[in-house]
């Protein structure tokens, strides 16, 4: 994490429409690295939002305090591709003094990327990894080669906790708002909901998400795995996912 303490950062969230996310990384520099204050950075617990608030949210609050000097302008996905927390975030940081760019991705900017890493073999941790990185890096080519038969999916966002991934098989397809980023239509409620039949499938959410409630109906009706949790995940989910995957 030093090299981002030690240069100038443009910091987003969610999945800015390149239409806004573009323009900001002209005006700033190309140069500048872009950072994913999403993602658990190992930034110390800034005690602006209260314990409850989903890890992920969290995570972009204590991301910004921690690198407040090298951010020139946080680019905040606060549409329906995101939720309302992230523009409760968006407003606390402005309040702050960050210089926040907000973006709302409207239908007619969704994009019909075809699915490489989402429907592919290989480590589960690692394709999620891919697709986050087609935020500010669509890809140009599909290797339709890398297509596999699902034994098994996984539906959700990114856990803030990557290590519940390395239980899933390479087999393993990918679901809900993670296969909208890659496809490039976050906030597509019908590709969000859309699960194969017959695939054994866990559907995640942080804890205090507010896709819990499509997490736990989608679950119930495709006999699937709901799982929440907190921060970093503990060995009652990781036993409890180990043991659905293998019983599934």
């Amino acid at each position: 994490m030093e090299n981002l303490k030690s240069k100038k950062l443009i910091g987003y969230y969610g999945f800015p429409r390149p239409s806004v996310l573009g323009p900001v990384r002209e005006r700033f520099g190309y140069n500048l690295e872009l950072v994913d204050l999403d993602v658990a950075l190992e930034a110390p617990d800034s005690r602006i939002v209260q314990n409850t608030t989903c890890r992920i949210i969290a995570n972009i609050i204590d991301n910004a305090i921690e690198y407040s000097k090298r951010l020139v302008a946080v680019v905040a996905d606060v549409g329906e591709g995101k939720c309302d927390r992230g523009r409760y975030a968006a407003l606390i940081l402005r309040e702050m003094g960050f210089n926040v760019i907000e973006s709302r991705f409207p239908p007619e900017e969704f994009e019909n990327r075809p699915l490489v890493y989402s429907t592919g073999r290989g480590s589960l941790a690692d394709r999620i990894d891919s697709i986050m990185e087609t935020v500010i890096r669509p890809y140009d080519s599909v290797v339709s080669a890398r297509n596999c038969k699902p034994t098994h999916g996984f539906w959700g966002v990114p856990p803030s906790d990557f290590r519940i991934l390395d239980i899933f098989p390479d087999t393993t397809h990918i679901y809900g708002w993670t296969r909208c980023v890659e496809a490039g239509r976050p906030g597509d409620l019908q590709l969000e909901y859309f699960v194969d039949e017959d695939v054994p499938t866990v559907f995640f959410t942080q804890s205090f998400c507010a896709k819990q409630d499509m997490a736990h109906y989608l679950a119930e009706k495709h006999d699937g795995l709901f799982v929440d949790c907190h921060r970093r995940v503990n060995d009652s989910i990781l036993s409890k996912v180990e043991a659905f995957i293998k019983l599934a």
